[in-house]
């Protein structure tokens, strides 16, 4: 991916864009997905209209938070369930979830059971059953296709879940103008037994799990941690953000636009979300070519600006096909925009936290889609739509400026793959994997002359220990001899310290490797492996294995 400023790209020279659907897993599973999208896309057609005739202006609004909302909540702990646990049987966990809410929903509407509040409360269910299979399924793209694939992947979901946007509305429409809100609910039921299905049948390739799996709260944590010291992914946080907030105004309001603005009823709203998803899907076939003109910054920069220019367009116009062609023009800036931000975040996380780094993009886009659906509805209760859509298209404008100061990182020739060249020492003292804390000291030769590129070098060791886990990270440098250094940090338990040097990534060793040529001992830099003491007298029965005073010192290996 290029950084802002540059046209190359190298995802864009060789795949086409179609190229992932050479995979034939990923292709049985994106069409199985697609009619899914189909019956999402009847159902919210179906809530949304439903809850213009039972609910208040605000209520309209909420029925996109509603399924917003858990997804900015859920979302960091489904990504920690995903780097943990089976992400087939997670992902199956979640449609069997959405599907049986799916048909509680149906029942209740046709049994006229129905007020604002249920309502509310069943798209929120289902957002809890989208927030639990997301990052699961976008870190299983990976899985199905090839790196250079990737980004090409991450396009087609958007397209595909724009193609049932382009459609899928109208035909939403259609049903309950025919048949009602609930046969659109009984529709998307259905929807889910395809998916479900192909994913039954899926058998990935699954890698020997050496160490045992992170609690939830402690990957929760790492995938935190990660983020806020990994210094590429915070950035497309706040953009994603951003984003999210000033576009949701367009989606949140569309009811009412279709029934105040243009004066129509469900097919008309049904034909207004059509056009939006007939512009995605042109913005996803688009992408890859716009990917080898243009940097993920100019991307992002230029569909926000459309975005924004076009909201202020629905603002006054009331004409359907000026906001038909309008809406087009938000669609494609809402699949560029999010698909690129997407790919920069697959592309700045290694695999073993790539579920949750996804997570938080989730939540940062989604929160912000949340809180803009809450805002923009409150906003055009208030003061009508047309200034609730000149605000929202007004922020969109400001992230192109936002953008200046906080650009997308670049990740042309960035390889995260794990380094797998680190072995678990032979130790001389017996303790356990929950042993700990774990206290690790690596001594450096420096001469007075590389001082300044050493302590160079170690901020960025610093940064990657802190990332992947080390604590109390420290530098010292022995007064008796200046030449001597000392890295020293420490890990909870002995597992830590092992998922700790595991975590290794090739762009990391780069940095390893910086830190050992200034190293100017006779010897590799020398490690000494040590488990803390507590000052307590000991047991009757001896001491615990965890109490044992030896250092675990091993000089030949790198920690």
């Amino acid at each position: 991916m290029a950084s802002a400023g540059t046209g190359t790209n190298p995802t864009a020279a060789g795949p086409s864009f179609l190229s992932p659907l050479q995979s034939p897993v990923f292709r049985v599973v994106w069409l199985a997905s697609l009619a899914s999208n189909f019956g999402g896309l009847i159902q919210s057609v179906g809530a949304s209209w439903m809850m213009t005739h039972i609910g208040t202006t605000e209520m309209v609004a909420l029925v996109q938070a509603s399924v917003s909302l858990p997804i900015m909540l859920l979302s960091l702990p489904a990504g920690a369930l995903a780097d943990n646990v089976d992400r087939r049987v997670l992902m199956l966990v979640a449609q069997g979830f959405m599907l049986a809410v799916s048909v509680a929903l149906s029942i209740a509407a046709w049994l006229g059971l129905m007020t604002p509040w249920v309502l509310l409360l069943f798209t929120f269910l289902i957002g809890c059953g989208a927030a639990l299979n997301g990052p699961a399924w976008q870190a299983s793209v990976s899985d199905m296709v090839p790196r250079r694939d990737l980004a090409g992947a991450v396009a087609l979901n958007s397209m595909g879940y724009n193609l049932a946007r382009s459609v899928g509305p109208a035909i939403g429409g259609l049903i309950v103008a025919a048949a009602g809100a609930a046969a659109a609910f009984t529709v998307n039921a259905f929807s889910y037994l395809g998916l479900i299905y192909v994913l039954a049948r899926w058998r990935p390739e699954r890698t020997a799990r050496t160490l045992p799996r992170e609690g939830l709260r402690v990957a929760m944590i790492a995938g935190l941690r990660y983020a806020a010291m990994s210094g590429r992914i915070g950035s497309v946080l706040l953009r994603a953000m951003l984003f999210g907030f000033a576009a949701s105004a367009v989606q949140a309001l569309m009811p009412l636009l279709a029934r105040d603005a243009v004066g129509g009823g469900p097919f008309t709203f049904g034909l207004l979300l059509g056009a939006f998803g007939a512009g995605a899907v042109g913005g996803a076939v688009a992408s890859q070519r716009l990917r080898g003109w243009l940097s993920n910054e100019m991307i992002v920069r230029w569909s926000c600006l459309a975005f924004g220019v076009a909201t202020v367009i629905l603002a006054y116009s009331p004409w359907l096909a000026v906001n038909m062609l309008a809406l087009a023009v938000t669609g494609g800036g809402w699949v560029l925009t999010l698909s690129t931000l997407n790919v920069t975040v697959q592309m700045s996380a290694p695999r073993w936290v790539a579920a949750r780094a996804l997570a938080l993009y989730q939540v940062a886009a989604f929160g912000g889609m949340a809180l803009g659906s809450w805002i923009w509805g409150v906003i055009a209760g208030a003061e009508g739509l047309s200034v609730a859509l000149v605000i929202a298209g007004a922020v969109q404008v400001a992230c192109v400026a936002i953008g200046l100061r906080v650009p997308l990182p670049s990740t042309a020739g960035l390889n995260l793959d794990l380094v797998n060249r680190w072995t678990e020492p032979d130790l001389a003292v017996a303790i356990q994997p929950r042993s700990g804390p774990i206290v690790v000291t690596i001594e450096y030769i420096i001469d007075e002359r590389d001082i300044d590129e050493f302590l160079a070098a170690m901020a960025d060791r610093r940064r990657i220990r802190r990332r992947d886990g080390a604590r109390h990270w420290t530098l010292m440098r022995d007064l008796a001899d200046p030449r001597l250094w000392i890295e020293r940090y420490h890990t909870p338990t002995w597992v830590d310290y092992v998922r700790h040097n595991q975590r290794m990534t090739q762009a990391d060793i780069a940095v390893t490797d910086h830190v050992r040529a200034l190293h100017r001992g006779a010897e590799r830099p020398k490690v000494h492996r040590m488990i803390e003491r507590p000052t307590r007298p000991a047991p009757a029965h001896g001491l615990h294995p965890q109490e044992m005073p030896e250092p675990l010192t091993d000089p030949t290996r790198a920690s």
